[in-house]
């Protein structure tokens, strides 16, 4: 649904609303309003039972109608959800809220790039959902389900959307420079290998409009190689090994080897200079979840609707998404656990799909008509969901680490955007690494 990396640039992200071609921000999230609550979750007067969850940004549940949905259900139950806008800001005072055990809500809300130091540090504090009757673990994607789940086979987190990737191009550029604008000849260019990939921007760079870049920025091109990789940052033991592990450092590399020849904007993603490159069409291609076309929307001219069009990435991966928990301490956990579970089941994914255009981590969806008719506005008849479906599918089971977040920050950040600014590659590297270190070592 939303830009759930989650740093404090990507916080302002939320999702595309593919199937309606609207784009919304986070900045425009819910603070709480009338249906906040001052955290109780004790009953509410009338005999109702109230259910408070806290989020962050727009998770469109209360939008799609689902809260209302689900009272009508259980006449006994009163929904109120406690909005903070901004990841960087709620997940600090969620930690402190578990390790305290108090000021908790009954189902909290946990970004994709957070969860395994939740997994990790907090399962103790939450309730075992993969234990709610009725709940299959085959309703989601396998790696959805494996990133909220112990070593031991405790499944901490629902989860709600995921951010499969694909390649976003603009048609008229590609002409420009002489390249395929058909998207599965477009495809097709890079199928199977990132190097490909930046050979295509070595073609288009020759003919290229003038002013405009290959690719949107180093950032955008490194996330999405190491997106593509079953290990990137951390083992499957827990061990950090974004220095040792060569596909890290291959990764860095290629991505400086696209930024010395030029190939990609010297732009820090979700920054206003970059947006400034969307409206003034300065690139030609980005990595693209769902959600990212909807801020393709939010920040291009009209003129720029119908000129995008999406191509199978060259490796599937995933950028974004979240979860829902139960803390074990809760007033009213075994209701909390069935409302969260019946929030994150097939059917109200899909619900949420049509309506906000969080895409769904439940599989069973991808064949349903909400997905495979869905449209865009930037990107006309193209069969969005289809493809964004392939991508979910497809996409490996990433071993996520508890700072998977400040090892990515600062390989792009503090590294491979130096290069865009005249820094070599062993510069950035040592940069990148220095900082990194750093940061884990607080």
């Amino acid at each position: 649904m939303r830009a759930r990396t989650r740093t404090a640039r990507r916080a302002v992200v939320l999702a595309a609303v593919a199937s309606l071609g609207a784009g919304l921000l986070a900045g425009c999230a819910d603070d709480g309003g009338d249906d906040a609550s001052d955290g109780s979750s004790s009953g509410s007067g009338k005999g109702k039972t109230t259910i408070t969850l806290g989020l962050f940004g727009t998770f469109g549940f209360k939008e799609a109608g689902l809260y209302a949905e689900y009272e009508k259900l259980n006449p006994n139950i009163k929904i109120a959800e406690n909005v903070t806008e901004r990841n960087e800001n709620y997940y600090p005072a969620l930690v402190n809220h578990l390790t305290t055990n108090s000021g908790l809500q009954d189902i909290q809300a946990v970004e994709v790039g957070n969860i395994a130091e939740v997994v990790t540090t907090q399962a103790a504090k939450l309730q075992d959902l993969s234990k709610v009757p009725g709940v299959n673990k085959s309703d989601w994607l396998d790696s959805k389900w494996a990133q909220a789940t112990t070593k031991d086979g405790k499944t901490i987190g629902f989860g709600t959307d995921v951010g499969p990737m694909a390649v976003c191009y603009r048609k008229d550029l590609f002409e420009a420079a002489g390249l395929p604008t058909d998207r599965t000849e477009v495809a097709k260019l890079w199928a199977g290998d990132w190097n490909k990939f930046v050979s295509v921007g070595e073609q288009y760079k020759a003919k290229a409009p003038k002013g405009t870049t290959f690719m949107d920025s180093p950032g955008g091109l490194i996330n999405a190689i190491l997106s593509s990789e079953e290990e990137k940052f951390y083992d499957s033991s827990g061990e950090v090994i974004y220095k040792t592990n060569p596909a890290v450092k291959a990764a860095f590399d290629l991505t400086a080897e696209a930024a010395e020849k030029g190939l990609v904007g010297a732009q820090t993603q979700f920054q206003p200079a970059w947006d400034t490159t969307i409206a003034n069409s300065k690139f030609a291609a980005m990595a693209c979840p769902p959600w990212m076309l909807g801020y393709i929307k939010g920040k291009s001219k009209p003129d720029a609707a119908g000129k995008w069009d999406v191509a199978v990435a060259p490796k599937s991966g995933n950028w974004g998404g979240s979860f829902l928990s139960v803390p074990s301490s809760g007033k009213n956990v075994k209701e909390a656990e069935k409302l969260a579970a019946w929030l994150t089941a097939p059917a109200q994914q899909e619900k949420l799909f049509k309506v906000q255009g969080s895409f769904p981590s439940a599989p069973s969806t991808y064949t349903g008509t909400a997905v495979t008719s869905a449209k865009n506005e930037m990107t006309g008849d193209t069969p969005i969901g289809t493809i964004f479906a392939e991508a979910a599918k497809s996409s490996p089971v990433q071993v996520i680490g508890p700072k998977d977040q400040i090892i990515q920050q600062g390989l792009t950040d503090n590294g491979v955007i130096l290069v865009t600014k005249g820094k070599s590659a062993k510069e950035a590297w040592e940069t990148a690494t220095k900082t990194i270190d750093n940061n884990l070592d607080k």
